[in-house]
């Protein structure tokens, strides 16, 4: 009985070494290259490029004063719409002390030269009754006392514009208000009530009371590398991106390139611009982020294969064509227009060709094909 079970335990130390061979043996023989099937098809190729840039509007304005003041009453906020001459502000005028000193010595003087005149003219006017002047020589008294009138209202004029910033014969027109330049919508009022603004003049820019612009009319502004700028002409067709609104596309049209390349991190670019086609439903704030996406080439309906099927060699392609259960034929194609995943092939190839593609791998614990 014991001599059975020695027997019994030879042959089971056997079978695990046998057994153990033959898989050892299995595994070490090489297994066959399986690769991918890939079939030539008919479908449209374009090359693409995507241009980053910014939503700006077309017209975009800084309203300034007209005189130095300090603001008195905001009238309007950043975000309100505002019609053309529509008032954002008023100023308390602060006047320059030499200016208003001059125009009150000019109201003096016309002062003076009125009373002067008036003289003039009642003496000449109480001879002339009596018949002892002519009427030539009383018509220029009596354009003289004029036009010394005319001097002293001109001169107070001057003297309320200077002190008050609107005088009593143009108050309907006074430079004290702010009023915006065009129609649209007021982006920012960088200004608080109680700040001091000056008037633009050659030595500075002046204080921008209020900016406007007109966001019914908007462009995209980016840079393109140049590389890539020779394929542009204007009036191309875009499709514009959001970045804060990534599920809506707009429709641009290309409208300016620039002749000046300009530096931008190393590369030379150049600056374009198209034209937003919004709709009247949608808002879109200025400055906003934008990816545009423009075709430079384009073929319809040609024959493709995914470019990972191709093989280079002393600069030709070629593919591999299946002609049987598992041989491949290796064959030259010539390419053309690629997207960067699919490839045009001008020949070589017909519709419905199976071509090898990538190699399959697989994972030996999983069994699962990458």
């Amino acid at each position: 009985m014991k001599r059975f079970f020695k027997y019994i335990v030879f042959v089971l130390i056997a079978a695990v070494i046998i057994g153990t061979f033959v898989m050892l043996f299995k595994n070490s023989r090489p297994k066959a290259d399986k690769y991918q099937e890939l079939t030539a098809a008919r479908m449209d190729i374009a090359k693409t490029t995507v241009i980053t840039g910014k939503i700006t509007p077309r017209n975009e304005v800084n309203v300034k004063p007209q005189i130095n003041g300090i603001i008195a009453e905001l009238l309007k906020e950043a975000g309100q719409h505002v019609e053309k001459d529509e008032v954002i502000a008023r100023l308390t005028v602060v006047p320059d002390m030499s200016s208003l000193s001059s125009a009150q010595s000019r109201v003096r003087l016309a002062e003076i030269n009125l009373k002067q005149a008036q003289v003039n003219y009642d003496r000449e006017k109480a001879l002339y009754d009596k018949g002892h002047v002519s009427a030539d020589e009383m018509d220029q008294v009596r354009q003289a006392l004029s036009q010394a009138k005319e001097e002293r209202a001109a001169a107070q004029d001057a003297l309320e514009v200077i002190r008050d910033g609107v005088s009593k014969s143009n108050r309907a027109s006074t430079s004290t208000l702010v009023r915006s330049t065009i129609t649209g919508l007021i982006l920012d009022i960088p200004v608080k009530v109680g700040n001091s603004v000056i008037q633009a003049n050659t030595m500075n820019d002046g204080t921008t009371v209020a900016t406007v612009a007109d966001m019914n009319d908007l462009i995209f502004d980016g840079n393109i590398d140049e590389t890539e700028v020779g394929t542009l002409v204007e009036g191309m067709p875009l499709t514009i991106t959001i970045g804060a609104l990534s599920d809506l596309r707009f429709d641009a049209t290309l409208e300016y390139i620039s002749p000046k390349a300009v530096e931008n991190n190393g590369a030379n670019q150049f600056e374009v611009k198209a034209a937003v086609k919004v709709a009247s439903d949608k808002t879109i704030r200025s400055g906003c982020s934008a990816n545009a996406e423009i075709i430079l080439e384009s073929a319809k309906g040609v024959v493709s294969i995914p470019e990972s099927a191709l093989e280079f060699k002393d600069e030709k392609m070629f593919v591999y064509v299946k002609n049987g259960e598992n041989n491949y034929e290796k064959r030259e194609v010539e390419t053309g227009l690629s997207d960067g995943i699919n490839i045009e092939v001008k020949s070589g190839l017909n519709e419905g060709d199976i071509v090898r593609g990538p190699k399959v791998i697989e994972d030996e614990k999983t069994n699962v094909v990458s």
